[in-house]
């Protein structure tokens, strides 16, 4: 059998070289490189064919592995670029796609729909959430509720959204029960709302009952409570230097890894946590995003349109909201029909949905990053095929290395056995 690369002068049939002794063993690893190890090198012409031909393999092999390092490299900076491309896109988005709704706002000229906060949750004066409002108006030696710090205040009260409309959908979708529930931070506190007698019957002279009553009104049926240190907090990273502390929660993806179309981000971080209770933590650090308004929302969607909403249906697992009124509550669960005006909405900066002074400069940006995502786009497709190749090449070269290991012992063992007196 002949060695490779012409060196025809070489065979299993040779005479044997002057004081050969056995081959060099040669270690073959994809990761750490190629080493031949020299405890018994042979000598003499022939011999020295042998391993100038071993050390040739094995510095193309060698080659070929630092080639294959960089190109994965490369397809690694390509991705994080990508990624940052594609969060950068949706921040913009986030801007733009709230004034993309399919409601005009000249169907929505009733001033007082636009108040927010307390004012609303006035209207609903037997409402335990109203009491509450008003309790805080009066001095704390009426009582104890008005200064207990943990008592935060109503679900209306303690965030805001930069859009009216996103504002409506996203308190029709959560419904007004909730957002009239009362939230405290820890269950102490909620255990001073309500008291009971020995027969287990409610004290109406106690908590926010005896308030009810001091102020002349009847405070009927049940209402919401929740406890931020009894929620299930999510557990994750938040977007980095982000004063309002939102979520990292990872972006649907399709098959080809981009978000689809579309899709502005998750509910949970369109809300702006008020800056009041922007540091309010619970015992075990969580904060109200990743408390109250995690355990409302989770990861619900929010689109620009039904139709895009629809689309991207198969990855939608908790809920969609759509800014021209589509909702889906759960995977599999729709709610149809003509929306609703929720009276208790969270507060929003104002009623006009006026185009901002930016918005065609942030158009301009979106344009610009996705052009510069494409070209990253293509450099990564390169990258991968150039990878291919180059991985091709190694396993052929590392076949040629094995077939000239398995050649040269077996010229070795037949010279050994010719003449076994030959010193090694």
């Amino acid at each position: 059998m002949s060695i490779p690369n012409g060196n025809s002068n070489f065979s299993a049939n040779m005479a044997p070289p002057p004081n050969h002794g056995s081959l060099s063993m040669v270690i073959i690893n994809e990761n750490e490189g190629f080493a031949v190890a020299n405890d018994a090198r042979p000598s003499g012409p022939d011999a020295e064919t042998i391993i100038d031909y071993s050390k040739k393999l094995q510095d193309e092999l060698q080659a070929l592995a630092e080639k294959i390092k960089l190109h994965e490299e490369n397809i690694k900076t390509r991705r994080t670029e990508k990624d940052e491309l594609d969060d950068s896109i949706l921040e913009k988005q986030v801007s733009l796609g709230k004034y993309y709704s399919s409601t005009p706002a000249s169907t929505r000229n009733d001033r007082a729909s636009y108040i927010g906060g307390e004012e609303q949750i006035l209207n609903h004066g037997e409402s335990a959430a109203a009491i509450l409002c008003q309790l805080k108006r009066h001095p704390s030696a009426i009582s104890p509720l008005a200064s207990n710090k943990d008592i935060l205040g109503v679900v209306a009260t303690l965030g805001r959204v930069q859009d009216v409309n996103l504002s409506r959908l996203l308190s029709e979708y959560v419904g007004v029960e909730t957002m009239l529930a009362i939230v405290c931070k820890t269950g102490a506190a909620v255990k001073d709302l309500e008291d009971y007698g020995k027969d287990g019957t409610i004290d109406k002279n106690a908590g926010i009952h005896g308030f009810s009553a001091y102020m002349g009104r009847a405070l009927t049926g049940r209402f919401l409570a929740f406890c931020l240190e009894n929620l299930r907090p999510y557990v994750g990273g938040f977007v980095p230097e982000d004063p309002q502390r939102r979520l990292q929660i990872l972006k649907p993806r399709l098959p080809n890894g981009e978000c689809p179309p579309g899709f502005l981000d998750f509910a949970v971080n369109m809300i702006d946590v008020d800056a009041t209770h922007l540091l309010c933590l619970t015992s075990s650090g969580y904060g109200l995003r990743e408390t109250l308004f995690y355990h409302l929302f989770s990861r619900t969607q929010v689109y620009r349109t039904r139709a895009e909403m629809l689309s991207a249906r198969p990855l939608i697992s908790e809920g969609a909201i759509s800014l021209d009124g589509g909702i889906i509550r759960s995977s599999g669960v729709n709610l149809l029909g003509n929306r609703q005006d929720v009276d208790v909405h969270f507060p929003s900066p104002s009623a006009a949905r006026e185009t901002p002074a930016n918005y065609q400069e942030l158009q301009e940006k979106v344009t610009d990053l996705k052009s510069r995502r494409e070209k990253v786009l293509e450099d990564l497709q390169k990258e991968r095929q150039l990878l291919d190749h180059v991985k091709l090449n190694f396993e052929q070269k590392k076949q040629e290395f094995v077939k000239f290991v398995a050649c040269s012992s077996a010229y070795a063992a037949q010279q050994i056995r010719r003449d076994p007196l030959t010193p090694r």
